[in-house]
């Protein structure tokens, strides 16, 4: 089955053309218009700006995303498109034209849940991969466990009570001045500081609870550094970064064992744009190692939003029996 998607909830004109079946899993293309070049100018996401972006890029990328196929849309199967969350006036965008190209050429329309999308990267990296498994959603704006009991049943049975992860790192990055998205600049210098040089508090809630705050770590750094500023002491960003990244590492692994033995699972899957961190990885491979427990995460080019793994969600929903109509809409939460 050739499947193409769409993926627009943020700031990501995405379209890609995957091919599912039982057997199968395969990425024929996978195109992206990022806007990071624009957003960099304002230091984050301007929603109305990025679903003016979205309106200009949705129409190339889709002829661009046959083409590298090597596909007519007369080839196509399904459409599958990111329903929500995200942006509003952003995903509207790919969901109506999605529905547009759906119902003018007679192809089956699916809506994805943009959450479970992101734990279908995984199927297109490791193609053994099969549910129930544990799953650990960290992105700009989710951070969240996840009971994965098939393909299409999910149950979140953890999450951030405020901040997400990935929310956590762009903010701090952009108080230091690193460049937008601050995350995977963040990343870097954590390699080269001094992870114990900064206490700064854990996002780790209680023993008793798998959920997050990272509100209370965002705050502290961010006072830190101002602090530091208006004393007129040297900033060290190396030292800075690799605190904050030990604090959350330290906090994600815990959690993570706790949840593998609270739901027995002997698989873990990590998704979503900070699935990319190196240290997170390190260090969720690290608990899986000493608990016996497999580890997935994405290549790191299906880590933050695409197309291509809408589709391989879509063709579960799709085996499921989820349809869309002419009045499919999209949600924001």
């Amino acid at each position: 089955m050739y499947i193409l998607s769409f993926e627009s909830s943020c700031d990501e004109t995405a379209c890609a053309v995957v091919e599912m079946s039982e057997g199968t899993r395969e990425i024929k293309s996978n195109i992206i218009a990022s806007q990071v070049d624009i957003h960099a100018l304002y230091g984050g996401v301007v929603p109305e700006i990025a679903s003016r972006a979205h309106i200009e890029a949705i129409s190339k990328i889709t002829y661009e995303a046959l083409d590298v196929a090597g596909l007519k849309i007369s080839d196509i199967d399904m459409i599958a498109v990111t329903q929500g969350p995200g942006l509003i006036g952003a995903l509207l965008v790919a969901v109506s034209f999605a529905k547009a190209l759906a119902f003018a050429n007679n192809i089956p329309l699916v809506p994805v849940d943009h959450i479970k999308g992101h734990v279908a990267a995984n199927y297109l990296t490791h193609k053994d991969l099969k549910p129930p498994f544990l799953a650990l959603v960290m992105s700009g704006g989710h951070t969240s466990f996840f009971d994965v009991k098939s393909y299409t049943d999910f149950e979140e049975i953890a999450s951030t009570q405020d901040d997400a992860a990935g929310e956590c790192f762009d903010k701090i990055g952009r108080v230091m001045g690193l460049p937008y998205p601050g995350g995977s600049a963040l990343d870097r210098l954590a390699t080269m500081g001094n992870k114990q040089s900064i206490q700064f508090p854990s996002p780790a809630i209680s023993k008793d609870t798998l959920n997050f705050s990272f509100s209370g770590l965002k705050t502290a750094v961010i006072n830190y550094i101002n602090t530091k500023r208006q004393k007129g002491e040297e900033l060290c960003r190396e030292d800075i970064c690799a605190s904050v990244t030990h604090s959350i590492v330290e906090a994600v692994v815990s959690k993570v064992d706790i949840a593998l033995k609270k739901t027995g699972y002997d698989k873990i899957v990590l998704a979503g744009g900070v699935s990319a961190n190196s240290h997170i990885r390190a260090g969720i491979e690290e608990v899986c190692k000493k608990s016996g427990a497999t580890f997935y995460a994405p290549s790191l080019s299906l880590c933050g939003d695409n197309g291509a793994m809408i589709g391989a969600q879509g063709y579960y929903e799709y085996l499921n029996g989820v349809r869309g109509s002419e009045n499919l809409n999209a949600y924001p939460s």
